[in-house]
């Protein structure tokens, strides 16, 4: 037996203690590397300043404390409201003697809408339209772009994808019979096809549905609308039936509210803008890929865009979804107002009108084709562009989209390699050479990091869209919401284009004709692109070194859009799109003269012009009477006496700071008065 002594068993015991106490430190270090990155996956969309994974903008805003106080002219004449609007007021309540649907109804409408978000609001107010000329009874409409996504939340589809259907039906209740389904015996008719379908054409007329839809709803108990490019209904209906106008705004406007999911984020969205306490502009630059395509714009990339957009042009042609060559001129086009302002430009408008580099510019309105690199122009004159992936988290989002399956796209995964052995094999055995080697697959169109355009090069045909590409669509509805609400409560509203794909109203007509129903007086600038690229053309080679004189009109024509802006765009979109300017149909004027301040020195546009304006406007019921905000405050002539110098100096900071003392030359003083008097009148008189 070998001999330990005492000292030689305390060193081997205080050895073992050591490794011990080691392994416990390696196993608590372990747990604790476990919790953290458990912990941060947790809080990752909290803490990453507001990151989505469909990220549009990834610069940071910048978000200050401003002084805007309404008493310095120069904010009035950026934020107030337009004083020449402020007598107009929404009503789009029914006449005395408007009655409720009759119990018994023709029969059953169900309708099965396509198109984009502003297609399907279009849609949605003419079938209810509709379905009160015909005394039919409704279903809830059911959207495409939902049904045919695969792989979207089964707890949101078809019409509950976006909207209230509770809301819905009890808005409507007093206007016409609405049901969420149809009945068992006409579910089984409607599946074997045996009920009668129309293809409503684009704007049919009450003559359309009285004399082809009507007699076979009375037949059959049941008609199938399929609704397909947007309003179908005409959209300027005779006097007579000025009731059914009403109707549609009650339904656009009151009725039509999103489910409480896409409210709650866009709340979220518009307490993160206003934080600061200082307003915002939201700017829909309008710039789509059918859009571009169907007005010829395509020299305005000069990149593989330029492709893309005759790829997309070539497709409309061969459709026959458009008239014209394959080619067209872009430059033309673009003097001619039937193309886009670039952001950049929309940047140097804001900027030479007075708009500061710390104004929160909010993006809307979905794609934006061309990219971040279209829009870094506008970050570089304005440090606070964002979006709605800026200001919102994943999580969020994953709330308002609902609990999706996971889509595994069979192009997206690589191909099993063969064995080597076996590909050896089929070499010696396959035959005699030479063998023409088999077709190569299709290429799949995806959406990466190199960009999804990859099939330009190959191919004349552009691949068909992906399951995931499928379920971005019904996606994008969502995102249009959300623009949507943030654009309406938004303190100015701009915008470079007010075409879709298919020369119709888009959505930023939308936005401006609702704006225009719910607060008339709000800034929504209607410019007329062509006046607009006139100015361009004479700076063209000196964008960012106006002289006075070009600004001074570039004023001018932006005070002209707040008004007769917006006259313009009645005479052009009202035709196509009734919701695109809902005036003087759901609109009336307050009789407010008996009630105006007797110290009030400056006086709002006579009311007479306002009918010249818009048209007949009815006079508001006695209760909706009463002073306007501009007639509430006591302004003098020397409240006005701050000139433009401020904007100018903003804008011409820029480029070069020596423009001070010219910006400042007092032989302008009188005329920089006349304009701001004017400015804060709202335009010309």
């Amino acid at each position: 037996m070998k001999w330990v002594s005492p000292k030689s068993e305390g060193k081997m015991l205080f050895k073992s203690k050591l490794k011990w106490v080691a392994l416990a430190g390696l196993v608590l270090s372990a747990l604790s590397l476990f919790t953290h990155f458990l912990l941060a996956k947790h809080t990752y969309g909290i803490i990453s300043e507001y990151h989505s994974s469909v990220t549009i903008i990834s610069w940071r805003p910048k978000f200050k404390k401003s002084d805007l106080s309404t008493n310095n002219p120069s904010n009035r004449r950026l934020w107030a409201p337009v004083r020449r609007l402020e007598s107009l007021h929404p009503h789009a309540n029914p006449s005395g003697d408007y009655a409720a649907p009759e119990m018994q109804s023709t029969g059953f409408i169900f309708v099965k809408i396509r198109g984009g978000f502003h297609e399907i609001r279009n849609a949605i107010s003419d079938v209810v339209a509709v379905s009160r000329l015909l005394n039919a009874t409704l279903v809830i409409p059911e959207i495409q772009s939902t049904t045919r996504s695969k792989g979207i939340s089964t707890q949101f589809k078809s019409f509950p994808y976006l909207y209230n259907e509770d809301q819905f039906i009890a808005t409507l209740a007093k206007d016409v019979q609405i049901v969420k389904t149809l009945p068992k015996n006409l579910k089984g008719a409607r599946r074997k096809k045996e009920i009668p379908s129309f293809k409503v054409p684009h704007g049919a007329s009450p003559y359309y549905y009285l004399h082809h839809v009507l007699p076979m709803l009375t037949k059959h108990s049941v008609v199938e609308l399929l609704v397909s490019s947007g309003g179908c209904l005409q959209s300027i209906l005779p006097p007579h039936l000025v009731e059914y106008q009403k109707l549609r705004c009650r339904v656009a406007f009151h009725a039509l509210r999103f489910r409480e999911e896409v409210q709650n984020l866009a709340i979220k969205i518009l307490n993160r803008l206003r934080a600061s306490g200082q307003p915002f502009i939201a700017y829909d630059p309008g710039m789509t890929r059918d859009a571009l395509a169907y007005y010829g714009c395509e020299e305005l990339f000069q990149d593989v865009h330029t492709e893309l957009i005759m790829h997309r042009r070539a497709w409309m042609i061969k459709r026959r979804l458009l008239k014209g060559n394959l080619s067209s001129d872009s430059a033309e086009n673009y003097r001619n107002g039937l193309c886009p302002l670039m952001p950049e430009e929309v940047g140097i408008l804001l900027r030479a009108y007075g708009y500061s580099s710390d104004t929160i510019i909010y993006i809307s309105g979905g794609e934006v084709f061309g990219g971040l690199k279209k829009l870094i122009p506008l970050h570089a004159m304005f440090e606070n562009v964002v979006d709605r992936t800026s200001l919102s988290s994943t999580m969020e989002w994953d709330k308002v989209y609902g609990r999706e399956t996971n889509l595994v796209d069979e192009y997206s995964m690589t191909p099993p390699s063969a064995n080597l052995d076996m590909r050896t094999k089929s070499w010696k055995t396959s035959g005699p050479r030479p063998r023409p080697l088999p077709p190569p697959p299709a290429r799949p169109k995806m959406y990466n990091v190199e960009g999804w355009w990859g099939w330009v090069a190959e191919s004349d045909n552009e691949p068909e869209s992906t399951i995931v590409e499928l379920r971005t669509n019904a996606h994008q509805l969502l995102w249009e919401a959300i623009d949507y609400m943030v654009s309406i409560e938004a303190d100015a509203f701009i915008t470079g284009f007010d075409r879709d794909g298919k020369g119709n109203p888009n959505l930023a007509s939308l936005v401006a004709g609702h704006r225009f129903y719910q607060s008339p007086a709000s800034r929504t600038y209607g410019l007329d692109r062509k006046e607009i690229a006139k100015l361009f053309e004479e700076i063209r080679d000196s964008l960012y070194q106006p002289n006075r004189t070009w600004i001074t009109s570039l004023h001018k024509q932006l005070r002209r859009s707040l008004t007769d802006g917006l006259l313009e765009e009645s005479k052009k979109s009202k035709p196509l799109s009734f919701l695109s300017f809902p005036v003087p149909e759901c609109s009336c004027m307050v009789d407010d003269s008996t009630k105006r301040p007797v110290n009030a020195s400056s006086s709002p546009l006579p009311h007479s012009e306002i009918p010249v304006f818009l048209g007949q406007v009815d006079q508001c019921p006695a209760w909706m009477n009463g002073p306007t905000s501009s007639q509430l405050r006591e302004e003098t002539e020397e409240d006005n006496e701050k000139d433009d110098s401020a904007s100018l100096g903003l804008f011409f900071g820029l480029s070069n700071g020596n423009q001070e003392g010219e910006i400042g030359d007092a032989s302008n003083k009188e005329e920089a008065l006349v304009e701001d008097q004017e400015e804060l009148e709202g335009g010309e008189r």
